[in-house]
Formats: structure tokens, sequence, C-alpha cells
């Protein structure tokens, strides 16, 4: 799939202010692959497409991750708010034919992390949090460390996403908490 068609597809997927944080995410992921050492033309695609079914129902993603194998039903037992980026991933496999196992692993992991994280998988968590139309606590943070170190990055943003939902007394899935000790230390 070439950008283009997928900016065409999320246009029609998604409300103009998720649309534009995707096309911030696609750019800020290609500027980070080009810095980092990822394809950037990967981590355009997968910016762009990373919350293609952010506004489907519950329900409907939930029968994708009951339908689908590769999908662990062990997603149900966490905030819905993480089901669509494995969904997203299966989404685009299933409608759109892409079949590149780099591109649907960082769709898949955007929201959550995960152990031994590619460059492109830290690139898709780390853009989709400091995309230019994020504005929340901590972001500038996380956008300093991005400019030196991706793995500092990567790192402070799970330290920030943790320690959000620990004040909201909200499940933390237990992938972002072995990305976090898999880093601690790390750079």
């Amino acid at each position: 799939m070439k950008i283009e068609e997928a900016r065409r597809a999320i246009k029609e997927l998604l409300p103009e202010k998720r649309y534009t944080h995707s096309l911030g995410v696609s750019e800020t992921a290609g500027r980070l692959a080009e810095k980092y050492g990822a394809e950037p033309a990967k981590a355009r695609l997968a910016g762009m497409l990373h919350d293609i079914v952010k506004y489907f129902s519950d329900e409907r993603l939930e029968a994708m991750i009951r339908r689908r194998s590769d999908i662990s039903d062990n997603y149900l037992n966490y905030s819905s708010k993480l089901w669509h980026a494995p969904c997203g991933a299966a989404y685009v496999q299933e409608t759109y034919g892409i079949d590149d196992p780099e591109v649907l692993c960082a769709m898949t992991y955007h929201t959550t992390g995960k152990r031994n994280m590619t460059e492109l998988d830290k690139i898709i968590f780390l853009a989709d949090y400091i995309e230019p139309g994020r504005d929340f606590p901590g972001v500038e943070e996380v956008r300093e460390a991005a400019s030196r170190s991706l793995n500092e990055a990567v790192f402070l943003e799970l330290q920030k996403t943790i320690v959000h939902l620990l004040d909201k007394r909200q499940k933390v899935y237990p992938d972002t908490m072995e990305a976090y000790n898999e880093m601690v230390g790390s750079f």
C-alpha cells in the first residue's frame, strides 16, 4: 500500500482530529526513522495506519479479537482503549493485503510496547506519543529525549504511561511492564 492510499483510507474512517493526529504520527515517524536508522517508508505507513480502527465499536473490536488466533484474548482483560492496536494491524492485513510483518508488529504494539522492540516498533510507539499535535504534561521532556536517544525517549514514555495508569488506578498491560523492565538501565 502506498502512503497516499493509506491517507485516503484513514480519511474515510477517522474524524478530522484523529486524521490530523495520524498525519502527524506518520511525519514524525518518518523523521525518527531517518534519524535512528529504520526504513522511513515503513515508518510513515505504520504511522499513517496505526489508529485506523480507533473508532470501531468495542463490540466489533472484541469480535475481531475473539476471531483472530494471532491476537491474544488477554487484551479483553484490559482497557478497550488498547484493542484498536492489534485489531488495526489485523484489519489492514485483511482489508488491504498488507503483510509486512514489521509494519504489522509496529501497529500492534504502538499502545503497549513490548519486550524486544525493533527500531520500527519503538519509532511508532514514540511517534504516537510525541507528534506535534500532542499537548499534555511531560510530552516536551519525551520530545527532548527523542532528539538525543531513541531508547531514552521510549523508556521515558513507558515510565510516564505506567505512572499515569497507576495514578488512575488502572491495570498496566503486561507487555508494557515487560518493555519497561527490559529497558531499565539500557542507555
